[in-house]
């Protein structure tokens, strides 16, 4: 465990132990944490990145388009130059990005974990869940027809919510979104992209629409994930004019 990327926490008074490790990615690991008793809450979740190195977020290219124009000039031309400051740039942003992308659609009433606190490879949010453990994703669950149904107009919804906030979930599928006590929490957040500012997002839209859709249709919840999208792309436009 890099239980270094932790110490903030610690130092912060947010948390007083560590649990058990959740789950492990190729880009971050997440442990499950016990709250200090000030803050309200009994568990917090702590999502640990890989270093640089290790990682492999897929087609990071595409996502950090929109995203450059932020960056001093020093720090864009050592991306550019891919130098060993830059990838520890991109990685920073990266971390930083998810933070900022909870803080906005947490604000907005969105079904996301609240964001607590940043360290610098390291973020703590909500504990969607119980003691026990954390609650499953999607895939794990069976819904009925109906109840299929309402979870994918819900999830919908919160894509629409999303857009209107400016940001496209931009990876979105069963896998990262959690089911707990009859609702819906999505997670996994950093490559989220601004259709403002970036050419793929309505392919990135579309694909999620298309993921979740075809999902549901396992549960006879027939729906064209591209139509969909496209609908909301539409009133995402209208709304920007």
């Amino acid at each position: 465990m890099r239980i270094e990327a932790l110490e903030p926490f610690f130092d912060e008074g947010l948390i007083e132990s560590v649990i058990r490790q959740v789950k492990s990615g190729k880009e971050a690991t997440v442990y499950m944490c016990r709250a200090r008793p000030w803050t309200g809450g009994e568990f917090f979740a702590a999502k640990v990145y890989r270093p640089r190195e290790e990682r492999s977020f897929r087609n990071d290219a595409m996502y950090r388009e929109g995203r450059m124009a932020v960056l001093k000039e020093r720090d864009r031309r050592a991306v550019a130059k891919k130098t060993g400051w830059g990838r520890e740039v991109l990685f920073g942003q990266w971390l930083f990005q998810e933070y900022e992308n909870l803080k906005v659609l947490h604000a907005a009433g969105a079904r996301v974990p609240r964001p607590v606190a940043r360290g610098e490879s390291a973020v703590l949010l909500e504990w969607i869940g119980d003691e026990s453990g954390a609650a499953p994703h999607l895939r794990e669950v069976r819904p009925s027809h109906d109840d299929a149904a309402a979870l994918l107009d819900v999830l919908v919804g919160q894509v629409e919510l999303f857009l209107r906030e400016n940001l496209v979930h931009g990876d979105l599928s069963e896998y990262n979104v959690l089911f707990w006590q009859g609702g819906l929490t999505v997670i996994d957040l950093p490559q989220m992209v601004d259709p403002r500012f970036n050419h793929s997002a309505q392919r990135l839209l579309t694909r999620d629409l298309e993921n979740v859709c075809r999902y549901f249709a396992r549960f006879g919840v027939q729906r064209e994930g591209r139509w969909v999208a496209q609908g909301l792309w539409d009133r995402w436009l209208r709304s920007e004019l």
